[in-house]
């Protein structure tokens, strides 16, 4: 991990620099995620159970897919689903995973690629490995994100962005000890190729064993430090964050990443998923695949959906 990469990070530009008197973020909590069955049985960790939603605003849900080595035969995807009322944004690091909807987006995501598909007033979309990837196994590991939409945009257009892996930016730090990839957002001048309705930055780190990143962080946007692999620990107080556990961090211009000097022999580096944006600061109504602000326009989407107006299943679907 990952497929993307350098082979001498201190050839990248580097990340724009803390300011004076800006304060560093502290952690407010440390939560572990909890491992469950999504689709057709693939392994996840819900990553946002036990953080209060107010800390999470613009966020819904995170799911770490996998990392899971499956034989052949085991590889599953999800059937054919509807969304409405947030974006989705499916990020593989590892793996390949297949995409259609029913507004004609799709295509494959695999080692370092996005897909960002904006549900709004509605779309059906699945997502599954390749035949090949079925009928041989092989490494899967990547997460998909829900974001939020405000009540004035919850029924856009929807809409389809493919992101190739090379298309992100990639930063260092004067150290050269980590690897920072811009996937939406910015950080100073570098911004990611996702172009998004609500304000938000996505940024995956590799650090390396021993090193530490200072980050600075938009004071507006909430921010939140998943861990994807390996050990080390978020803030001056050297909070210890480990694979699978999540940091909300508070009250702050930057962020402060370490990784411990010794990682375990499967990882080379502190792999982390930094999230953060400007909370929208709405009621919130969930269920299943939709996301609205209220009882009653759930219960829209859900009529919406039987009478098949959130789009129809295309006739050359995979």
């Amino acid at each position: 991990m990952p497929a993307v990469t350098v082979e001498n990070p201190l050839e990248l530009p580097r990340v724009v620099q803390t300011l004076a008197g800006d304060r560093p973020r502290r952690v407010k909590s440390i939560t572990t995620a909890p491992r469950g069955i999504e689709g057709e049985g693939f392994p996840v960790r819900r990553a946002f159970a036990g953080i209060d939603m107010v800390d999470l605003d613009p966020f819904i849900h995170l799911d770490q897919m996998g990392e899971i080595d499956y034989g052949p035969g085991e590889p599953k995807g999800t059937p054919w689903h509807p969304h409405r009322g947030f974006e989705t944004v499916t990020y593989m690091i590892e793996g390949t995973f297949l995409h259609q909807d029913s507004i004609g987006g799709g295509g494959v995501i695999q080692n370092g690629a996005t897909q960002w598909m904006t549900a709004g007033a509605g779309i059906l979309h699945i997502e599954r490995p390749p035949d090949a990837l079925i009928d041989s196994g092989g490494l899967f590991h990547g997460f998909q994100l829900w974001v939020n939409l405000p009540a004035r945009l919850k029924m856009t257009t929807p809409r389809y962005q493919d992101i190739e892996a090379e298309a992100i930016s990639m930063l260092t730090n004067d150290q050269g000890d980590a690897i920072i990839r811009v996937i939406a957002g910015s950080l100073g001048d570098a911004g990611g190729p996702g172009v998004t309705h609500t304000p938000i930055s996505i940024v995956h780190v590799s650090l390396m064993p021993g090193g530490q990143l200072v980050l600075p962080w938009n004071p507006a946007y909430n921010a939140l430090t998943y861990a994807l692999a390996g050990q080390g620990t978020v803030g001056l107080d050297r909070n210890p964050l480990v694979e699978g556990q999540m940091a909300v961090h508070v009250d702050g211009d930057f962020l402060v990443l370490s990784a411990n000097e010794t990682q375990d022999s499967r990882t080379q580096a502190f792999e982390v998923l930094i999230l953060g944006g400007e909370p929208i600061r709405e009621p919130v109504a969930t269920y299943g695949p939709f996301v609205m602000n209220t009882r009653e326009e759930l219960q829209q989407a859900f009529e919406d959906y039987q009478a098949g107006r959130l789009g129809q299943i295309p006739a050359n679907h995979i």
